[in-house]
């Protein structure tokens, strides 16, 4: 049968090493770590699980050459001999499955360590100030600290060496400390280290000369570098490419491109505003500045994958947040399996954001076994039992394909004509395909596992017959709008959120007002926007997206203003009328913002009535799952469900 795929399971070599197919997974960074720098188990056991679903290489995130480099992340140091035996582990744990492996060593974040971690002030290649604190200035390295580093850069590579890595990959990406030498907007330095581009990259040329005086000739050695920072003073592609090739000529095997800094975060960590393979536009240019292997990252699918290896402008196409979602994508494809490929949905709250904002290690919104791969392992029952769920939304569906795995029989019930409730509405915009997907993958698989799907079927709390002869009951009823009481809010010409997402015809005329700045309400504008309409969006909170986690919003809010997105935050809204919105202002002052159509987006409250009419009845085997037991995003609901699918026995 033919492989549409085909192209990415063919060998292709880093120096000396032949990787067996095209796909590598990204480095990034798990926050998993023991705090004597050493890997944890957890980490070996989610790598271990990429290398058993096909990747070709795995890129580790950044090991640290010290912890005062570190500044408080939890990844692995490479100071002591100690942390070698549990690398080794990791090693010899990814290579039985044929999977490459590559050390990914870090000098540090430099300017761009979180405030949250580091204590003394940052290091830089200059005194300027720190990219999350600017009233703090960093320590500007001398001479003598650049040359520890680079006998630090020896020990840590043969460090990893001696473990068992395949290749080392430096981290000169995403204007961490390595990049800040290289960078005039960063490094101001007037002595060998600054000025002239043979200057700032002596830096990063003599981190490779002293990795490879440690490992020899064999080992192969890559560098990461972002080739267009993107945003104004930063780097531009074609001063990069004169970087690339002084790389080159010192000896790297491979370059890792993309785009981006921590400037332009959004292309760090790209959520699902900036599109398909949004870094792919970097290969062309690299490919005619060098001969060596080109990989490539950047919300790559399975298509855009084959079709950059097709191109020729790059030789490995780099899935990262995709492997989080679905360690075993590679082997799906190669089994012509796309159709069971679970997305990414490119939302960073629990990859990235798990991290900054909980100081945790990562897992994943669609994939809650994602760094707990040997605590939640979905084990047959040798009991099945008859379960019933109530809602096909995120929650009731994971719930449901859980619970299926597991052997049980599973019923679900929905009372609308379609599978996945809220988030068939968030994902009618254009730029929110992923969520679509989600949504299609679920019903592949619930109807592989033979889960019995009623639609159009609403569950009452009366339902006894079929509630009796359930041996579970799982109540993912979600949540409702909430409506305050305001004048007018019951008028012809205002809409639900969730109606305007699915019937386009009730959004009337040109001038949209949207009473709710938060995530859903900012997705709705753009959506209209980008059909040609005119909107507004008034929010009480003193700024817009404020819910909006920063990585997405750097993205959400320049695509606002792009398409003219007029924003009124401060705006308390008072009443509605047949011609618009009346609102107050901070200071007590009325203003009128004329509109056809207002739509609301004043935000949900649990649905919790019918979860505690059948709990009152049938208290020891009901549980709610997702925004039915508490408000929240696709993440937590689908690992509300999770839970109550794997808890069943």
């Amino acid at each position: 049968m033919y492989n549409r795929f085909e192209k990415l399971f063919t060998p292709f070599k880093i120096g000396s090493m032949e990787v067996k197919n095209r796909i590598v997974m990204s480095p990034m960074g798990t926050n998993s770590a023991n705090i004597d720098g050493r890997i944890s188990v957890d980490e070996i056991d989610y790598f271990e699980e990429r290398a058993k679903g096909g990747v070709g290489m795995i890129i580790t995130g950044c090991m640290f050459l010290t912890k005062d480099l570190a500044q408080g992340s939890l990844e692995g140091v490479l100071e002591d001999n100690y942390v070698i035996p549990t690398l080794t582990e990791l090693c010899e744990a990814v290579q039985r499955y044929g999977t490459k492996i590559c050390a990914q060593i870090s000098c540090g974040t430099g300017r761009n360590a979180f405030p949250n971690m580091f204590g003394d002030p940052p290091v830089s290649a200059s005194a300027i100030p720190s990219q999350f604190n600017p009233d703090v200035l960093c320590h500007p390295l001398t001479v003598e600290e650049i040359k520890a580093i680079m006998d630090q850069f020896a020990a840590a590579a043969k460090k990893v060496q001696m473990a068992g890595f395949d290749a080392i990959e430096i981290h000169g990406h995403a204007g961490y400390l390595i990049d800040q030498f290289i960078s005039p907007i960063w490094n101001k330095r007037e002595d060998e280290y600054g000025g002239s581009l043979e200057n700032r990259m002596r830096f990063a040329v003599e981190i490779v000369q002293s990795i490879r005086s440690a490992v020899g000739k064999d080992m192969p050695i890559l560098f990461r570098i972002s080739c267009d920072h993107r945003f104004n003073g930063g780097r531009t592609l074609e001063e990069s490419e004169k970087m690339l090739k002084i790389l080159e000529d010192a000896g790297v095997d491979a370059l890792d491109i993309d785009a981006g800094s921590y400037e332009s975060i959004d292309y760090i960590f790209p959520p699902t505003y900036l599109g398909d393979a949004c870094m792919a536009y970097v290969c062309k240019a690299a490919r005619k500045a060098v001969s060596v292997p080109l990989l490539n990252s950047g919300n790559h699918t399975p298509e855009t994958a084959v079709k950059l290896i097709e191109s020729g402008d790059a030789d490995f196409a780099m899935f990262g947040r995709q492997l989080i979602a679905d360690p075993h994508t590679p082997n799906k494809l190669l089994e012509n399996r796309r159709q069971d490929v679970r997305p990414c949905i490119r939302c960073n709250q629990d990859c990235i954001g798990r991290i900054v904002d909980r100081l945790t290690k990562i897992s994943c919104s669609v994939n809650p076994r994602a760094c707990f791969e040997k605590r939640f392992i979905i084990e047959e029952t040798k009991s099945p039992k008859n379960v019933v769920v109530i809602g096909g939304g995120p929650a009731g569906l994971e719930a449901a394909r859980v619970a299926a795995l597991k052997g049980h029989q599973v019923t679900l019930f929905e009372k609308h004509g379609i599978l996945g409730g809220q988030l068939t509405s968030a994902a009618t915009p254009s730029f929110k395909r992923p969520l679509r997907d989600l949504i299609k993958w679920y019903e592949v698989q619930l109807a592989k596992l033979r889960v019995k799907i009623e639609l159009n079927t609403e569950i009452k709390k009366d339902d006894d017959p079929i509630l009796e002869k359930a041996d579970r009951i799982i109540v993912a009823v979600g949540a409702v709008p909430t409506n305050p009481p305001i004048s007018g809010i019951d008028g012809s010409n205002v809409i639900g959120i969730i109606e305007a997402h699915l019937n386009k015809e009730l959004v009337k005329g040109e001038n949209i007002v949207i009473a709710g700045g938060g995530l859903s309400g900012c997705d709705s504008a753009l959506e209209l926007a980008m059909e040609g309409k005119k909107v507004t969006i008034i929010e009480m909170r003193q700024s817009v997206g404020p819910d909006v986690m920063f990585i997405n919003a750097a993205a959400l809010m320049p695509m606002l203003e792009k398409y003219g997105v007029r924003l009124l935050p401060g705006h308390k809204v008072l009443a509605f009328d047949t011609r618009g919105v009346k609102a107050q202002k901070t200071d007590g002052s009325e203003v009128f913002i004329e509109a056809d159509t207002i739509i609301t987006a004043f935000g949900v409250k649990r649905n919790n009535k019918l979860f505690e009419d059948i709990s009152s009845k049938y208290h020891i085997k009901t549980r709610p799952v997702g925004d039915c037991e508490t408000v929240g995003n696709v993440g937590t609901a689908v690992r509300s469900g999770f839970f109550a699918g794997l808890a069943i026995e």
